[in-house]
């Protein structure tokens, strides 16, 4: 199999021998405690499931920087985005070398990790910008992931941690929430050798689901992971419940049997466009894919990038810094020329009029109406499930 990004094996934080976890809880009653923001929950869950892998917790100041300038920590260990453990006051844990980390999430806040604290530093409205500026390419507060960013908090507590859970996704996503370790040995167990990985935070569409068909076609895959986003988003993405189903509907209908692992991952979508998709690449190779698809304005939000910027950025990389392959994908839609789904670089001979191509707003609008979306666009299967989500919203 591929190898886990920046080692042999994959270094997952979650404890999970039981006697040796019961025994972390029951220290962690005991230790100082502090409430962490939605970010750094999501970073523990993603430290615990080995999603992060090398890393073996919260980036201090220097690394943080460094990565945020070039994507190396300052001992070198190549990571697109910081990761962070920001708080708006360090008093309730000050002084202390190991804490317990609570979750804002759950209820009743319960510990989610315990960590050895290095360091808690406080960040500087240039810190602070220069991160913005260079993960996010702007400082514009309008951009959801520059808000929550500079929201949470200036004191950055620093250091290794152990994790007891993952918050509340196994609960409510039990069918879908998966920890890279678990992705990797299906994999295994399925005999997959070339596997294709497909980020999504929204429904799949035809263009969608034929993207997918088309990269398993030209690589030659043995098997396909949809893997979707499961935490936070902005408001009107739809619930991760309904994507779910309507997922797992246009995947039952229309891929062979056991060509496609449907999964799910717990952290809150940064916005960041190209290092959120490089972000998205280190996921996919600790979790065993060979192949990422990386599309149009990937992980983009408004016009804050390129449509192309997510998969130039790959350009930029060191040779070395992942083993994962990019597939590059144009936008894709329905050719009325050719009665199928294209990218539509393609298909140099069309024009705008030979696709048929429907606007979000367009999509939505038809959908709280009752009103299935052309054939050409969506499986009327999936249409129906998302008809009914939109329609109990206008209720």
């Amino acid at each position: 199999m591929i190898k886990p990004h920046g080692s042999d094996t994959l270094n997952p934080l979650y404890v999970e021998d039981d006697a040796a976890r019961e025994a972390l809880a029951k220290e962690a009653e005991s230790l100082p405690s502090i409430i962490v923001s939605s970010a750094a929950a999501g970073n523990a869950v993603m430290l615990g499931g080995g999603y992060f892998n090398p890393l073996t917790g919260y980036m201090n100041r220097a690394d943080a920087l460094n990565v945020a300038d070039n994507m190396h920590t300052a001992s070198g260990v190549f990571f697109p985005t910081p990761v962070l453990n920001m708080v708006e006051d360090p008093t309730p844990i000050e002084g202390a070398k190991r804490i317990a980390l609570r979750d804002p999430n759950v209820e009743g806040h319960p510990v989610l990790a315990v960590m050895d604290v290095e360091a808690i530093e406080e960040f500087s409205d240039e810190d602070m910008n220069l991160i913005a500026e260079k993960v996010y390419g702007t400082t514009d507060m309008e951009h959801p992931g520059v808000a929550v960013f500079m929201s949470v908090g200036r004191f950055n507590l620093s250091g290794p941690i152990q994790v007891l859970n993952y918050s509340y996704f196994e609960k409510d996503f039990p069918d879908t929430f998966r920890t890279a370790v678990q992705i990797r040995n299906e994999i295994q167990e399925r005999g997959w050798n070339k596997v294709v990985a497909f980020q999504t935070r929204n429904p799949m569409h035809l263009a969608h689901e034929e993207l997918c068909h088309m990269a398993m076609d030209r690589l030659g895959a043995d098997g396909l992971v949809i893997h979707m986003l499961l935490g936070k988003l902005k408001p009107g993405d739809i619930p991760a419940d309904v994507r779910d189903a309507a997922i797992r509907k246009m995947v039952e209908l229309y891929f062979p049997p056991n060509s496609v692992i449907i999964s799910g991952y717990g952290f809150d979508m940064l916005y960041a466009g190209p290092r959120e998709a490089v972000l998205h690449a280190v996921f996919r190779q600790n979790m065993g894919a060979t192949h990422f698809i990386v599309g149009r304005d990937h992980a983009g939000v408004g016009d804050y990038y390129g449509a192309f910027d997510a998969q130039e950025i790959f350009d930029t990389i060191p040779a070395d810094a992942l083993d994962i392959e990019i597939f590059r994908a144009d936008h894709t839609a329905y050719s009325k020329k050719l009665n199928k789904v294209v990218m539509m670089s393609e298909a140099p001979d069309h024009t705008k009029d030979d696709f048929v191509l429907l606007s979000g707003t367009k999509v939505r609008e038809m959908l709280g109406q009752g009103i299935a979306p052309p054939k050409e666009f969506s499986r009327p299967e999936v249409a129906k499930i998302l008809m009914d989500y939109y329609q109990s919203l206008n209720k």
